[in-house]
């Protein structure tokens, strides 16, 4: 009995002092949870901004409606200087402009003869648009703009790029209003999809350099 005693207190000190550990039950381990992956992140492909609102070019048919005056009411086709010339008012710009530019300005230009014109201008027919590609690529010349076009896309019906043209300097030239404006192209950064699509107007001129 006293030695069952002694043998207690013995393990206790030792338990105590840490020498020898309690007996415990340990639950079995739990796997490890599999490490979580995020889902593959896909480009999701760019779509096409939409093309800009359609501009009047030389050649096309329009009808021009005043509001209760069908003497002032006119089908017309735009001249190749770009003008068309209607009742009272004359000649008047139309190449450029959007049907809804174009309205406002002949019912600005008829607000002298008329109180509060109400005008209407429709595209009846419309010319196929052209652009245009020089420099180095191997086949120059004019494209038709049927539907809209990247510049990229222009440059493919091309013939595609020469050997040594700069295609980091392309420029294109596009006449406005207010004069031609020069858009800086870098081919490259375009054909890997790290700029947005540049699409064409009509009468844009692709330069290529070499």
């Amino acid at each position: 009995m006293t030695h069952r005693i002694i043998s207690s207190i013995v393990i206790a000190a030792a338990v105590a002092a840490g020498v020898v550990a309690p007996h415990r039950v340990s639950a079995a381990a739990a796997p490890a949870p599999a490490a979580m992956t995020e889902p593959d992140k896909k480009q999701t492909p760019q779509a096409p901004p939409p093309p800009e609102e359609y501009r009047i070019n030389a050649g096309d048919k329009l009808r021009v409606e005043v509001y209760k005056d069908p003497q002032l009411s006119q089908s017309v086709q735009v001249r190749p200087d770009g003008k068309i010339t209607l009742p009272l008012i004359g000649d008047i710009e139309a190449t450029n402009r959007t049907p809804i530019e174009l309205r406002d300005a002949i019912r600005d230009s008829f607000k002298e003869y008329i109180t509060n014109p109400t005008i209407t201008v429709i595209v009846v027919e419309a010319m196929a648009s052209t652009a245009y590609v020089m420099g180095e690529v191997n086949h120059p010349g004019a494209i038709t703009l049927q539907s809209p076009v990247t510049v990229i896309q222009a440059l493919a019906l091309a013939g595609g790029l020469k050997d040594f043209a700069d295609a980091k300097n392309i420029r294109i030239l596009r006449k406005g209003r207010l004069g031609v404006q020069v858009i800086s192209f870098n081919y490259k950064e375009a054909s890997q999809s790290l700029r947005p699509p540049v699409y064409l107007q009509p009468g844009d001129t692709i330069v290529v350099p070499d």
